[in-house]
């Protein structure tokens, strides 16, 4: 894996791709301003900064949200840095946390300063010792804790961190209140993603006109994306938003895009020669050239397996739903007569979305959609006994199956 920027000055990762220690930090950046919260606030807003941990919710408005349910409650806030990235085709935040270790913990101190925290955690699900270090390197005026999470899917989802961070098992929860106003220990808690802490950060010391120099004027400054192209290495490239998507990855001899990641959608490559980089459609920041050489319906069924197996199993859509929705798209990956499963695909999809205990069985489903419209021609060949793939070699990365 390689960490490079094709697109614009880096503004995230270390130049070199040679991880930043607190020395060369500070001297990269300079000291960080604190400021006053309001003053904070003020300047996200103007930013108009938004998550990049899939969902593209506005900070200002997160960050406001939790302060005001802390001082309702008279209760100081508990913030999260969110490392998690259990999306298995994301490499984006474990490449910032090795590069830029102390731009992500300068954003979790200015969230905590802008919400009034008295308690911060990182959470990750790794080893990461080298955050350890860079802890001790630093003398900041809330302490960090370093959470490791079990690897799943489904540990970085909010609720699954707040209740792991409180003690409970990192898997989602029913919420009959949002985490920001009842989250570990039952205190307002912000679960941010950590790019959007490391953007904090830069905002913090720069400006919104400075953040607003890069992107477009509705959808403003840079994201980081992990970039796969059969036959290369995986990057992590910065861009901005509103850069065409072939600059990012070519789209000759290529079938279709994977946007978004796992919960994201197909696009025919077609399509994606007339796209941008756009925050609505990013999601975990994953882009995958599928070749034409290979079948979008196997990839897409190797996928599905491996969702329904990281459901968390608390509810319907999740128990059954996901598992007979895997198990019949892989008979339409396999060729031959499909019978009524397509039809049944899109009856169960309409029972599942929208009725799980989180997002998951969602963004199983925008999946799902995605590819049954990507790939009809397939689907058709396939239905005749044959496929139009000639390579078999799976692609997109998928966690050993567990039996």
């Amino acid at each position: 894996m390689t960490a490079i920027d094709l697109c614009m000055p880096p503004r995230l990762l270390a130049p070199g791709g040679t991880p930043a220690d607190f020395r060369t930090h500070e001297q990269r950046y300079g000291s960080l301003p604190y400021g006053d919260p309001a003053g904070l606030l003020r300047i996200v807003a103007e930013s108009g900064l938004t998550g990049r941990g899939g969902a593209a919710f506005p900070t200002y408005r997160k960050l406001v949200s939790v302060a005001e349910a802390g001082r309702s409650k008279g209760r100081g806030p508990v913030v999260i840095a969110n490392g998690a990235e259990g999306e298995p085709a994301s490499r984006k935040d474990k490449t910032l946390l090795r590069l830029s270790p102390h731009l992500v913990l300068d954003g979790l101190q200015v969230a905590a300063a802008a919400v009034g925290a008295g308690e911060a955690h990182l959470a990750v699900d790794d080893g990461a010792s080298y955050l350890e270090s860079a802890l001790a390197q630093r003398h900041d005026p809330l302490s960090v804790r370093i959470v490791r999470l079990p690897a799943g899917f489904l540990s970085g989802q909010s609720s699954a961190l707040a209740q792991y961070v409180g003690g409970g098992a990192a898997l989602p929860s029913y919420q009959r209140r949002p985490v920001h106003e009842r989250g570990v220990r039952r205190a307002p808690t912000l679960v941010q993603n950590v790019e959007t802490l490391a953007h904090l950060a830069l905002i913090a010391r720069y400006g919104a006109d400075w953040f607003r120099s890069a992107g477009t004027p509705a959808q403003p400054g840079s994201a980081l994306c992990t970039v796969h192209v059969p036959g290369r290495e995986v990057r992590v490239i910065e861009a901005p938003f509103g850069l065409p998507l072939g600059r990012l990855l070519p789209l000759n001899g290529i079938r279709a895009v994977l946007l978004g990641g796992y919960h994201g959608t197909w696009i025919p490559a077609t399509e994606a020669a007339q796209l941008r980089l756009d925050a609505a459609t990013l999601g975990a920041g994953v882009l995958a050239a599928l070749p034409a050489a290979h079948c979008g319906l196997t990839e897409t069924a190797r996928v599905l397996r491996y969702l329904a197996r990281q459901s968390a199993g608390q509810c319907g859509p999740c128990l059954n739903g996901l598992p007979r929705i895997a198990a019949a798209f892989t008979t339409l990956a396999t060729p031959g007569p499909q019978g009524t499963t397509r039809a049944d695909i899109t009856h169960w999809s309409g029972l599942v979305d929208g009725r799980g205990a989180c997002h998951h069985p969602d963004g199983t489903i925008r999946l799902v959609r995605s590819a049954l419209t990507t790939f009809t021609a397939e689907l058709d060949a396939h239905a005749r006994g044959f496929c139009t793939a000639t390579d078999g070699t799976p692609l997109l990365p998928v966690p050993a199956e567990e039996h």
